[in-house]
């Protein structure tokens, strides 16, 4: 087995509760500019943005949307799909969301534990696809900053996971060698193969023992996991 000095972490779905965080950044929108004379529900709201959003970060992840675009055109969609084809809002609702959602501070269990363990022995970063400037900003709200030598974001890198660029990129801010790290996050394709490809060993993070075509280096179903592996 390697022997590690450097251990990379995803943020969103691996540290930070991103399920949890984004629907109550949701019911708050939701409420806040009185959704509910637009769709005859909450669920029904969440549900068509989940189908729009999904879509349009497939486009933006292939460079076939701005991220500016994005920020806005899955709330645009949304609210056209239900007859309310309003851009101004749009835009009002992607940058409320932005800002209440990095504002959440919900962290996936063990979270805290994990790391304050690991910091003693191994070097810590981020590398995540998020925007940077919310991505930053769910980091200090959060208190996870103190855990982290570097965040590496997608903006940042110039390209996004599983592109191999990010994480050389990430090595090399690291000054480490491929050897010596190991990425661990919950995406089999983003954080998993991606890494991989470039010879990076890999702990998948699977809560919900998805099934997968991909074996990685180490599975784990609880954070706490890490703790027996390192």
């Amino acid at each position: 087995m390697r022997s590690y000095k450097h251990i990379f972490f995803d943020l969103d779905r691996t540290l930070w509760d991103f399920e949890t965080n984004a629907k109550e950044a949701f019911k708050e929108i939701f409420a806040r500019y009185k959704l509910s004379r637009i769709f005859q529900d909450f669920e029904t709201f969440h549900s068509v943005y989940n189908k729009h959003n999904g879509k349009l970060w497939e486009k933006f992840r292939n460079g076939g949307i701005t991220k500016k675009d994005l920020k806005y055109r899955r709330f645009y969609l949304t609210l056209k799909e239900y007859g309310k084809d309003d851009l101004k809002l749009a835009k009002q609702l992607g940058e409320e969301y932005m800002k209440i959602s990095a504002r959440k501070t919900r962290l996936l269990p063990h979270s805290h534990e994990v790391l304050s363990y690991l910091q003693d022995k191994y070097f810590l970063y981020i590398i995540t696809n998020g925007f940077h400037e919310a991505q930053l900003k769910k980091i200090e709200n959060s208190d996870l900053r103190k855990y982290f030598e570097k965040i590496i974001t997608s903006d940042s890198a110039g390209v996004q996971k599983p592109h191999g660029q990010i994480f050389r990129h990430a090595l090399k801010q690291a000054n480490a060698r491929t050897e010596e790290a190991i990425m661990i996050g919950d995406d089999i394709e983003g954080d998993i193969k991606g890494a991989r490809d470039i010879g990076l060993d890999q702990v998948f993070f699977n809560p919900e023992g998805k099934t997968h075509y991909i074996e990685p280096t180490f599975e784990i179903w609880s954070l706490k996991e890490l703790k027996t592996i390192f």
